[in-house]
């Protein structure tokens, strides 16, 4: 089916173009305009696929790949805890529910966090936030959350969204990120390396060049980056 629908492109471009020449329409100044697009067209792919892509080879893509697999090996993981809270938008609410749930094991925090909080995404399995890293939480609620042990209530603690009593569930190291075949990302590596090497190659031609912008709001924009 694509081989057929070149084929007729081909065909309808052929009758097309012998139309134009019967009407002599090769010819006159916005003919030889489109014919020197056309042209200033195909020396630039001519020059793309020449110097540009084909001096991006298989091996830097897959020298690349390996330089990075190796920084993702000797990278420190990351630390990540899993928490549950309870979320109440008074003070004194928070200070007579964590008062209530010192030593408390998972089964009654869950259901006082069932019964008390105000976080609908937590709420109905018993408070429990998951696995976070630092960055993923409002900065008070991390940074008492990654302070507690194992097991370990807090004191509440206060967000922008109320009043916090948090518990430590766990504590690990985040897994690491698994790694795709080389042949799975060469292509996107490749492509990615002609598109840094088509910008050097633009900007040693731009800086060589004399170049004018003759319209004053683009000249204007230009001036000013």
């Amino acid at each position: 089916t694509r081989r057929r629908v070149l084929i007729e492109y081909l065909i309808e471009n052929q009758l097309f173009a012998d139309a134009a020449e019967a009407q002599k329409l090769a010819s006159g100044t916005a003919f030889d305009e489109r014919l020197q697009y056309w042209r200033r067209r195909a020396l630039r792919e001519t020059f793309f696929d020449t110097s540009v892509k084909a001096s991006v080879s298989e091996a830097e893509a897959k020298k690349l790949y390996d330089d990075q697999v190796a920084q993702l090996a000797k990278a420190k993981p990351e630390e990540e805890v899993k928490a549950s809270h309870i979320l109440v938008k008074e003070e004194d609410k928070a200070k007579e529910l964590a008062g209530k749930l010192k030593g408390a094991d998972d089964k009654a925090f869950a259901e006082a966090a069932k019964a008390n909080s105000l976080d609908p995404g937590s709420k109905e399995d018993g408070g429990n936030l998951g696995y976070f890293g630092r960055g993923q939480m409002v900065p008070q609620f991390e940074e008492a959350a990654f302070k507690l042990k194992k097991g370990e209530i807090s004191a509440p603690i206060q967000t922008q969204f109320g009043w916090h009593i948090i518990k430590l569930d766990d504590r690990r190291d985040k897994p690491a990120p698994k790694v795709p075949e080389f042949a799975q990302v060469k292509d996107r590596i490749i492509a990615s390396l002609m598109h840094k090497k088509a910008q050097e190659t633009l900007d040693g031609l731009r800086s060589k060049a004399q170049l004018e912008y003759v319209d004053p709001d683009v000249k204007k924009q230009v001036e000013a980056e």
